[in-house]
């Protein structure tokens, strides 16, 4: 066995070397299932929006974003409102 070679001395811990588990320990700590890794935050949409690389005219971007915060969910309604019809949902 090569004792210089990072992480191949075993050792185990006795029970007054463990770490006290505290609050914060536990908050951090992975969440698993079995095996699984549990992933934690906000869940995936089912319907999740797409990047797209769309040029248009600087007067325009200029006039969305002056209408304050928000400006590119506002954008997106007005283009799904305007959506042709029969065309709606098309992946």
């Amino acid at each position: 066995m090569n004792v210089k070679r990072k992480g191949s001395v075993r050792i185990s811990p006795s029970l007054d070397e463990a770490p006290e588990i505290t609050e914060r320990w536990v908050a951090e700590a992975d969440l698993r299932r079995g095996n699984k890794l549990v992933r934690r935050g906000r869940p995936k949409l089912l319907n999740a929006r797409r990047l797209l690389s769309l040029r248009l005219p600087p007067d325009v971007i200029a006039g969305w974003k002056a209408s304050g915060p928000g400006w590119q969910t506002r954008m997106a309604q007005v283009l799904e409102k305007s959506t042709p019809k029969g065309r709606r949902n098309a992946g």
